[in-house]
């Protein structure tokens, strides 16, 4: 199975407000992010996926079946853990991780032995008789996603799984959840408003800009259909001449400072660059095509969702 989701233009409406407008957009293996601001619709999708809601329109698969229909034969292949804090606070981590682990059908030995060998995978295996009430912010959120993968779910959705962590605590589950989608083979869709964490772990990504999908793709397909930039960093002459002479041969020029940014639309540019460089009499001290990052992907997709 290439996508393990495939959602066509699918609306899902909360009253007068539209959580998703006609999103389309396909999961992939491995460790996909699910990028978008704060609102955007990530946690509806994610609900739409375990068919805890029913689409207003459009048609979803998921694992190659479909949600709402078959939600029960869905939810059993797939591992959740929720964004905000549900945990029983007077349950140790091993009990509460050993009784979501036999819901899912494991014999109650079986489910034992898997909590404790997935709590020691996490890390937890020394805390794993503590209540869940004594725990750090970061242990819990461990403990979430060992009850994610406990039952050795196809898929295991994430929702802020760094909530509340500071900056070593991110960077450990991070590596964890990584580790779930490259070393256990548990595909993983990893919902987050954070950029850089989306860029250190996934092998793809959706972003999502007020209900509809407006990029998505492999981070490295993503790089590559952005426009690309030729930077020129002017050491002697004047940089608004550079400008005005590409800009009547036609190319998308600006200055930014003692730099000319100039779009490379094609390998034309590269010629009329030079030849406008020698006859403005203009030294230069670099010049770079830029490598296009996620973050302009994401901020060009933000702009061309706010425009439409």
């Amino acid at each position: 199975m290439s996508a393990v989701i495939e959602a066509r233009d699918v609306i899902k409406r909360w009253g007068a407000t539209t959580a998703l407008n006609r999103a389309s957009l396909s999961v992939g293996r491995g460790v996909t992010g699910l990028l978008g601001a704060n609102g955007a619709g990530k946690t509806t999708f994610l609900g739409l996926v375990l068919g805890m809601h029913r689409a207003d329109g459009g048609s979803m698969s998921v694992l190659g079946m479909d949600p709402w229909s078959q939600g029960l034969e869905v939810r059993a292949l797939i591992g959740y853990a929720p964004e905000h804090d549900a945990l029983p606070p007077d349950v140790t981590a091993h009990d509460l991780v050993r009784h979501l682990a036999q819901i899912h059908g494991l014999p109650r030995r079986e489910a034992t032995a898997r909590a404790s060998d997935v709590l020691y995978e996490l890390g937890l295996g020394e805390e794993r008789f503590r209540q869940i009430g004594t725990m750090s912010t970061g242990q819990k959120q461990r403990v979430k996603l060992a009850q994610a993968i406990a039952h050795d779910p196809r898929l295991v959705l994430l929702d802020e799984p760094t909530n509340g962590l500071d900056p070593m605590q991110r960077d450990e589950m991070l590596a964890l959840v990584r580790k779930v989608g490259h070393q256990l083979g548990i595909d993983v869709v990893l919902s987050s408003h954070l950029l850089d964490e989306v860029e250190r772990v996934s092998d793809s990504v959706v972003i999502l800009d007020a209900g509809r999908t407006v990029a998505g793709g492999t981070i490295g397909e993503l790089e590559t259909r952005a426009e690309a930039e030729l930077v020129v960093e002017v050491d002697t002459g004047d940089v608004r001449r550079l400008v005005t002479a590409l800009k009547k041969a036609g190319i998308a020029a600006i200055a930014d400072g003692d730099r000319v940014i100039i779009a490379l639309e094609n390998e034309r540019v590269y010629d009329v660059v030079r030849d406008a460089l020698v006859a403005a009499h203009i030294g230069i001290r670099r010049l770079e095509r830029r490598r296009t990052s996620l973050q302009d992907v994401y901020l060009a997709a933000g702009a061309a969702g706010a425009e439409s």
